[in-house]
């Protein structure tokens, strides 16, 4: 109990919104000063001016712009155009089952089908972007990624449902990708298994730059959730003690899937070959795997995960209360600054102090 002691993660603010984001940047300069890029706590004084008409229409500008940025990156990149109205729904991270991106994209799919089933109904227009790497050797990941661009690749096309669901996968994920992905995003999903995750900056970095987060409590989500305000994090799923026991309880996956409808058919569609023209067979590791073993709990959480979903649909369209919630992200997160880290490190660990 001595000698181990934790000190979580942080990343350097330097980079991850002072140089990536310049126009959050330029907000933050006019509102607080200037020298919170070197003492992060001082964003801390950006909750005296969340409510302000005036500062929430700049926050929102500079969001609009990052996501004006974004959207031409990915046109002169990729050749894709962007509805930057939208919400920018974004998951970028390692691909792992228990970061679990197939949850992501089997939710998406459960959208789409109930805007095809209700085209007219009021529905938050979404782009769905993925970012991230599998390791080599990794099939099941690598199969998620074949997965997602072929969900993709049917929903993009679909002329019913194009104009308010969107997905797109950038390839080659890099730091320089985040750079220009993380700003611009509306919507950060942390949707890991509960008990999976050690910590996570990914979490950070998009909370810092006004994203608030839908996620379990797993990893810095924990802390994030703390220091941003429950009210400003949208909490779905088992806990790490819930999801050991339902690990205990054999069976388990295929009842969930059963007793959910739209997770059934999903897979049911999956399994037709909808999304791989008519090849019943190209996804049949991924479906044995959900039915059959599902460890990291994607058939348990994923009722939940779609209704929390359609709570950020509507808290989205609530314009002032959403960017209430985004800025208020960003001034939660002066704690997670690598400086505050490296001081842990120093002053409870290597017992060393600072020159200056």
């Amino acid at each position: 109990p001595n000698r181990i002691i934790n000190q979580t993660n942080g990343i350097t603010p330097r980079r991850w919104l002072y140089s990536c984001n310049p126009a959050l940047r330029g907000l933050i300069n006019d509102t607080i000063g200037t020298k919170w890029h070197t003492d992060l706590e001082q964003l801390q004084d950006l909750n005296a001016h969340i409510d302000d008409a005036g500062f929430q229409e700049a926050f929102r500008a500079a969001k609009s712009a990052n996501k004006n940025r974004m959207a031409a990156w990915l046109k002169d990149r990729n050749g894709v155009t962007l509805d930057t109205s939208a919400m920018f729904d974004i998951q970028i991270k390692r691909i792992h089952e228990y970061k679990r991106q197939h949850m992501n994209i089997l939710e998406t799919i459960a959208l789409w089908n109930e805007i095809r089933d209700n085209p007219t109904a009021d529905w938050t227009p979404r782009v769905k972007v993925f970012g991230g790497k599998a390791a080599p050797g990794y099939a099941l990941a690598k199969l998620i990624i074949h997965l997602i661009n072929d969900v993709a690749a049917t929903i993009n096309n679909d002329p019913v449902t194009r104009d308010k669901l969107q997905i797109v996968y950038p390839e080659n994920y890099n730091v320089s990708m985040a750079e220009i992905l993380i700003p611009a995003s509306d919507l950060s999903e942390q949707i890991s298994t509960a008990g999976k995750e050690a910590s996570g900056t990914g979490n950070m970095k998009l909370s810092l730059n006004g994203s608030p987060t839908i996620g379990t409590l797993d990893g810095a989500n924990v802390e994030i959730r703390d220091h941003v305000g429950h009210d400003n994090f949208f909490l779905f799923g088992l806990t790490a003690a819930e999801a050991d026991a339902q690990r205990a309880d054999h069976g388990y996956a295929r009842r969930a899937i059963e007793a959910s409808p739209r997770l059934s058919r999903v897979l049911g569609q999956i399994a037709a070959g909808v999304f791989s023209g008519g090849d019943r067979y190209r996804y049949s590791d991924i479906l044995h795997n959900l039915y059959e073993n599902d460890y990291f709990l994607v058939s348990c959480d994923f009722d939940n995960y779609f209704a929390k979903q359609r709570e950020v649909d509507a808290v989205y369209s609530d314009v002032t209360r959403w960017t209430r919630m985004a800025a208020a992200n960003t001034a939660g997160m002066g704690w997670f600054s690598s400086d505050r880290t490296i001081s842990g490190y120093a002053q409870d660990i290597w017992n060393a102090h600072s020159v200056t």
